[in-house]
């Protein structure tokens, strides 16, 4: 296998999974060297999963994690983060694939994906093809469509903090600031189009195209790493502000 793709899952995130697995299914077809893997802390859907792994004809598995996280936490974003940190460890542990794709269960994706991100990879150690958020304009650097080679995944883990205010510093903003600290090659942009649904038959929908100069800007490698050192010192997630407040004026 060359590529896996993960994604972290707990049941009130399944409420497009036929939808998701019928995609996986197409993308596997596209790109046959790639395997599925999803991680869950919850016993009881691992098991339904993998019958359903086995209904699509997927090539892939369910993996277990345990969410792990300070005594005050109390934002969801700790099981995202574990679960994506267990997906980390289960590629470089059990496979010998090249990259890492990241990807969301509320979402479905061009049956190129893979293909065409890595062709954006070239000269680069990670790329994020960037999709409307459910609730909050325009995501260009989450971790719902990235990709990464195994060199970096290496050297970052996924993770995220939870101020005792409440402000969330979430895995992808994490990232980001490690991608930056560890001089990685970066490329964001609109590389393939993903529907992200809202709810069962409701999606928001985001095609290949060029990323505007506002939010090329914005979105600078070194003005992300710096708004999400602040953040960490202050205790409050200026980025995400900064892009409510930026998909309220602007289009991307």
């Amino acid at each position: 296998m060359d590529v896996v793709i993960g994604a972290p899952i707990y049941r009130k995130g399944t409420y497009v999974i036929d939808k998701f697995l019928a995609n996986q299914r197409d993308i596997q077809r596209e790109y046959p060297s790639c395997e599925l893997v999803l991680a869950t802390n919850e016993a009881d859907l691992a098991g339904e999963l993998d019958l359903q792994l086995d209904s699509y004809g997927l090539k892939g598995k369910v993996i277990r994690y345990e969410t792990v996280k300070p005594d005050y936490a109390r934002n969801k974003i700790w099981n995202i983060a574990c679960g994506r940190e267990a997906l980390r460890r289960y590629m470089l542990l059990h496979t010998g694939a090249k990259y890492f794709l990241s990807v969301d269960t509320d979402m479905v994706y061009d049956p190129g994906v893979i293909k065409r991100l890595q062709h954006e990879m070239q000269n680069y150690d990670a790329v994020f093809s960037g999709y409307e958020m459910r609730d909050n304009g325009i995501g260009l650097a989450g971790a719902g469509c990235m990709m990464l080679n195994r060199a970096t995944m290496e050297k970052v883990r996924f993770r995220c903090i939870e101020f005792k205010n409440g402000e969330t510093i979430t895995e992808d903003n994490a990232l980001e600031m490690d991608l930056f600290r560890l001089r990685r090659r970066v490329k964001k942009g609109f590389f393939v189009s993903i529907a992200h649904y809202i709810n069962m038959t409701e999606a928001k929908v985001v095609t290949p195209r060029e990323v505007g100069r506002l939010y090329k800007m914005i979105n600078h490698a070194l003005i992300r790493y710096a708004l999400i050192r602040i953040s960490i010192i202050g205790h409050y997630n200026i980025p995400w502000k900064l892009k409510t407040v930026s998909n309220r004026f602007f289009q991307a």
